[in-house]
C-alpha cells in the first residue's frame, strides 16, 4: 500500500470511529481545526521507528500549531505483544529527551487487547486502529480539556459499554470500511 492509502484509512478511522462514535470527546475540536498531524512512517524496524518517534516529538516541541500527532507505522510492530513491548522504549525516549510529563504516548493497534480481556472482546475496539500507531499527546492540553469536561472518569466506561452494545462484528465492519480505497487511488497509487 502507498503512504497516501495508509493516511486515508487513518483519516477515515479518526472521522468514523474516534470522532463518529465519540470515543475521544476532545478529538473533534482539534480535527476540525486541522491541528492533528498524521505522519505515516514506512520504517521496517524498531530502531528506525524510534528515530522517527524522536523526530516527531521534536517537531511537536518546535511547532505549537500541531496539537497532537498520530504516528502510523504499518510496516513494523504488527505483532501486538512486540508493539506493547515497544511502548516502554517510547517512554524511555520521552525521559531521555526530558519530555516526560510534557507528552505522553497513547497506544492503538489492530490487535489491541486489554489485560484480562479475551482477544475477541468488543471492549478492545476502543483502542483498535487500522494500523499500529502511536498517539503523541501534549499533557498540558489534555489536562485543560479534562478540567472543562464533566465526568471525565466515565469516558472509558461509556466507551466500553458502547463497544459491548455494538459488538465485535459491527466494530470489525467499521474498521474494515476504513480500507475502502477511492477509485482514483486504485488506478494511481
Amino acid at each position: 500500500m502507498s503512504e497516501q492509502i495508509y493516511r486515508i484509512a487513518t483519516e477515515k478511522w479518526v472521522e468514523d470511529v474516534v470522532i463518529g462514535l465519540n470515543l475521544c470527546p476532545f478529538a473533534k475540536r482539534e480535527w476540525v481545526k486541522n491541528r492533528v498531524r498524521i505522519h505515516v512512517s514506512l520504517d521496517t524496524d524498531t530502531e528506525s521507528l524510534l528515530t522517527t518517534l524522536q523526530l516527531e516529538l521534536s517537531l511537536l516541541e518546535a511547532n505549537s500549531d500541531i496539537e497532537t500527532t498520530l504516528l502510523v507505522h504499518p510496516e513494523v510492530l504488527q505483532d501486538f505483544y512486540d508493539y506493547n513491548d515497544f511502548l516502554s522504549l517510547a517512554d524511555d525516549l520521552l525521559e531521555q529527551m526530558d519530555l516526560d510529563g510534557i507528552y505522553q504516548v497513547a497506544s492503538f493497534h489492530p490487535d489491541y487487547q486489554f489485560g484480562g480481556a479475551a482477544p475477541d472482546d468488543a471492549e478492545n475496539y476502543t483502542n483498535r486502529s487500522p494500523f499500529p500507531m502511536l498517539h503523541l499527546i501534549r499533557e498540558d492540553s489534555l489536562e485543560k480539556a479534562i478540567e472543562n469536561y464533566p465526568n471525565v472518569a466515565a469516558i472509558p466506561e461509556n466507551n466500553i459499554a458502547l463497544m459491548n452494545k455494538m459488538g465485535s462484528a459491527q466494530m470489525q465492519a467499521l474498521l474494515a470500511a476504513c480500507f475502502v480505497v477511492p477509485d482514483a487511488l486504485k488506478t494511481n497509487p
